[in-house]
């Protein structure tokens, strides 16, 4: 909140003052994912704005500056949220929507020239490799969402009217399990030996 506040004083701008809020909706931590909404519906209710959410794997795709972009982020327990986004006149098209999935299963992507984006590609490379062999022409595994792509996002869509009320804010959540319990790490552990 400190950082925020410092930001609207450096702008000069009050929260009232601004035509709506974007936030990361996910997918990604259930904690961060939470908080970024929670944030978001305070500030909106008390100043009457609208919001968007955002997705994290839209926003790996725009900071990347490329075209075509299959984002992968780490969602932990031998899992990856996945998503594949192509720019057409300025405009992202969906090819594959956000899931869940294990790398080595990731959704199939149609011809060539993908730019691979997120953590997912870093601790999954090998894998996702070959999954995707001959089909990426670049990969940035140390990629992560930015503020700055979701903003961009939001204040398109907030353009075309797609801004909500706060109460409507929902996270984007692709699994409902968090963790595994102990004696689900521990059979996974004799099965990665």
């Amino acid at each position: 909140m400190e950082m925020l506040s410092a930001l609207l004083d450096e702008a000069g701008v009050k929260v009232a003052q601004l035509d709506g809020i974007a936030f990361g909706s996910g997918p990604g931590s259930f904690t961060g994912v939470r908080i970024a909404c929670s944030v978001t519906q305070g500030l909106a209710v008390a100043a009457g704005l609208p919001v968007v959410g955002v997705s994290t794997l839209l926003a790996l795709a725009e900071a990347s500056g490329q075209t075509r972009v299959v984002a992968a982020l780490d969602a932990r327990m031998g899992e990856i949220y996945h998503a594949a986004y192509e720019k057409r006149g300025g405009v992202w098209t969906t090819i594959c929507e956000p899931c869940l999935c294990k790398p080595d299963d990731a959704p199939a992507l149609a011809g060539t020239d993908w730019f691979a984006v997120g953590s997912g590609f870093a601790l999954h490379g090998e894998i996702l490799g070959a999954r995707y062999a001959g089909q990426l022409r670049g990969v940035d595994g140390s990629a992560v969402p930015q503020a700055v792509a979701i903003v961009t996002l939001g204040a398109v869509q907030l353009s075309q009217g797609r801004g909500v009320d706060a109460a409507l804010a929902t996270p984007l959540y692709l699994r409902d399990k968090v963790a595994l319990k102990t004696s689900e790490r521990i059979v996974k552990t004799n099965q990665d030996k």
